[in-house]
């Protein structure tokens, strides 16, 4: 369903991105055990998929179970939200799910941190900054790795 999808501000195909956080996801596993892996890869690799691509929560389930249906549709911020409330509406949903799936929202930041576009403005980058650090606030707990790939994709992260 990302086939034509690019990763916002370049040409690069977005399953880059979805690579990207499986791969963190698995690194951060060998050093300190998730629990249930599949389900936690099972959402990495869809995570995208009912928020940008309008993928039914009833093909999920249908697919893939509803552990990974349910965790994919935590993972996706509500469309009919404000922009200022859907984060927080995703983390509560989120911390309502298995650990494993606290664990793919930390690794989707880790990877989102990696440069900022270069056509945000400061006032931007700084709002996704303070962003990130309320989910490592709200989902932190779940991994401890993970947590402080966070912290430190943060505190490196252009201001």
């Amino acid at each position: 369903v990302h086939n034509a999808q690019r990763v916002p501000g370049t040409d690069l195909p977005y399953l880059k991105h979805l690579g990207m956080v499986t791969m963190e996801v698995f690194s951060a596993h060998a050093v300190a055990p998730i629990g249930n892996l599949g389900l936690a890869v099972r959402c990495a690799i869809l995570h995208d998929t009912i928020e940008d691509q309008g993928v039914r929560h009833a093909e999920l389930v249908e697919r893939f179970g509803p552990a990974v249906a349910d965790g994919v549709l935590a993972l996706s911020k509500s469309p009919d939200l404000p922009k200022a409330e859907a984060m927080a509406d995703s983390l509560r949903r989120i911390q309502a799910q298995p650990r494993e799936v606290w664990c793919v929202k930390l690794s989707d930041r880790i990877s989102n941190l990696h440069s900022a576009p270069d056509h945000w403005t400061p006032d931007k980058r700084r709002a996704y900054r303070a962003e990130a650090q309320q989910i490592l606030d709200a989902l932190g707990p779940a991994h401890a790795v993970l947590a402080e790939r966070l912290a430190a994709k943060i505190a490196a992260y252009p201001a």
